[in-house]
């Protein structure tokens, strides 16, 4: 059975709405759009966003082709989850609270709807220009657990947060917009805007501040404290935290 499906009349299956330097390629409900995509990102090349057919989850990956060595290159996550956050804003209601859990879990008022990770072809060197890469992210629009809502805090869904029209679509739609001026303002204006985008959706804790190194390294700088903490990016990334191993899912 083919991963893929194929082309199907509007009123059917809706086409993703995509800036022209996006190919779409849809899976079945049961497909995985971060496996897939890094399996064809040699072959599809930039741009090709695979997304998955599902009411209840959001989840879709697109692929990179960077120009800078993997170490640097990783820092494009930043800039995922920053068009991750903002499409997710375009879209909510006044005073929803959208942040991140660093690096790349997604909180909604506080609970958990997803998040992003990132990929890139095994056994590259860091000083090495990577072929692709691959970010993809997944949200939870609908909760299938059956727990009543409100119960569990910590975890929510995007019905439940005020999104009640949201539909995956337009979610990817958003995000590939948002991707694409994240990335404009880093070709214009350096990392230091993709920086400061995704540092402002962390939450604030006096006394602090926060700045993102060359190689991706979150560097946490304390009052009173002459020497910034070093959090590592990649052993992060190896380990998704807001991703269920076992549902390949966001944790609920």
């Amino acid at each position: 059975m083919p991963l893929e499906t194929p082309a199907r009349p509007r009123s059917l299956a809706p086409e993703l709405m995509l800036p022209p330097l996006f190919t779409p390629v849809r899976l079945r409900e049961l497909g995985d759009a971060f496996a897939h995509a890094t399996s064809i990102a040699d072959e599809r090349g930039a741009g090709t966003l695979v997304h998955v057919g599902r009411f209840d989850l959001a989840e879709f990956a697109v692929v990179l082709e960077p120009d800078e060595p993997l170490r640097q290159a990783r820092r494009v996550f930043y800039a995922g989850m920053a068009a991750l956050a903002d499409a997710l804003a375009a879209h909510a209601q006044p005073e929803t609270e959208i942040a991140i859990d660093w690096p790349g879990s997604i909180l909604i008022n506080r609970g958990l709807v997803g998040g992003g990770r990132l990929g890139w072809p095994q056994g590259l060197k860091e000083d090495e220009v990577p072929p692709w890469l691959v970010f993809g992210a997944m949200i939870r629009i609908v909760s299938m657990t059956g727990t009543e809502p409100g119960l569990n805090p910590l975890v929510t869904a995007l019905d439940e947060e005020g999104f009640t029209d949201m539909l995956s679509n337009q979610l990817v739609e958003s995000f590939a917009r948002h991707f694409m001026v994240a990335i404009d303002s880093w070709q214009e204006s350096g990392f230091g805007a993709v920086a400061t985008t995704y540092l402002a959706r962390l939450p604030i804790e006096k006394g602090l501040r926060r700045d993102i190194d060359e190689n991706g390294d979150l560097l946490v700088s304390r009052m009173g404290k002459v020497e910034a903490e070093r959090k590592a990016l990649l052993v992060k990334l190896g380990k998704p935290g807001w991703l269920d191993p076992k549902t390949k899912g966001p944790r609920a």
